[in-house]
């Protein structure tokens, strides 16, 4: 095993075990057992990108979709969670409420979900045996800029859809 497959092997069960206590955390409120249709959702995508999207990871084939899949769960769930956080403000609101008593933390978790994602993609499409510098195309996938883009595109349209509906 090089260095590289064992840091990609790393990241994988990183992402693995994030997804996984991300999924035990939410199946405390968003468990399809309790009849409710709206939790059906964040508990079958807690499924997906703990039980199949590590993996994809480790593929060079569908590396990509394990990253499309990663970062698309994280952008939706932190505009969901935004959203129910803004809904069930605390009384008080402080620097300590904000982020004890809304869903600040989880969507902390999401973002560092996000960041092994990238990280995994990254490694597989760079070339680390040549000390080349990074280049920025800032809005152009699949860097940063074009997931920064898409979640302030679907957040603004989610966020439409809140008013007006």
């Amino acid at each position: 095993m090089t260095q590289k497959q064992n840091i990609r092997l790393t990241l994988v069960f990183g992402l693995f075990f994030i997804s996984l206590g991300g999924w035990l955390l939410h199946s405390r409120i968003h468990s399809p057992f309790t009849g409710e249709p709206v939790d059906y959702v964040p508990y079958i995508i807690g499924l997906v990108n703990f039980l199949i999207v590590p993996w994809l990871f480790l593929s060079a084939r569908w590396i990509t979709t394990g990253y499309l899949i990663n970062g698309f769960s994280v952008i939706f769930g932190i505009i969901f969670m935004a959203h129910l956080s803004i809904l069930h403000l605390p009384k008080e609101i402080t620097i300590t409420t904000i982020f004890l008593m809304t869903l600040v933390p989880h969507i902390i978790i999401l973002i560092t979900k996000f960041m092994l994602g990238k990280a995994l993609f990254d490694l597989n499409i760079t070339q680390l045996d040549k000390d080349l510098p990074v280049k920025v195309k800032s809005f152009r996938y699949p860097n940063l800029g074009w997931w920064i883009v898409h979640f302030v595109g679907i957040a603004v349209v989610y966020s439409i859809g809140v008013i007006f509906l």
